[in-house]
């Protein structure tokens, strides 16, 4: 069982930056492919970002691309999130989530608590 503690929410002014972490724990990390979704309020949550067990396979949602990367350190258990030139419509509870195997599917086997992040203008 993968247990998943986001960490670094909080509140920014639109054109800022945040980075998000993720740590896992109760799994072997480098066999989890590892992603970032968010929930806006009062919408569906969506996916954002995903990464390979190995770090080489990334994919963005489009409307981050260019301004988040994702990242991880599996000699940390970790994963990140760096977001840049924040809008306000950023703002969203984001989740860690993980799934066994090289993608990150739309429902991920192990989800984290979720951090807040609100961007404002």
């Amino acid at each position: 069982q993968v247990q998943l503690v986001e960490s670094g929410g909080g509140l920014v002014q639109a054109g800022g930056s945040l980075r998000l972490s993720c740590a896992a724990s109760g799994g072997t990390f480098s066999g989890y492919a590892m992603g970032w979704f968010r929930q806006p309020p009062g919408k569906e949550r969506e996916f954002v970002a995903s990464v390979s067990w190995s770090g080489g396979r990334i994919h963005y949602t489009d409307s981050v691309e260019g301004r988040f990367t994702i990242s991880r350190d599996n000699a940390r258990n970790t994963v990140y999130l760096q977001m840049n030139s924040l809008k306000p419509e950023d703002t969203a509870v984001y989740y860690c989530a993980a799934d066994p195997g090289t993608f990150v599917s739309t429902s991920p086997s192990y989800w984290g608590q979720g951090t807040q992040v609100t961007v404002s203008s």
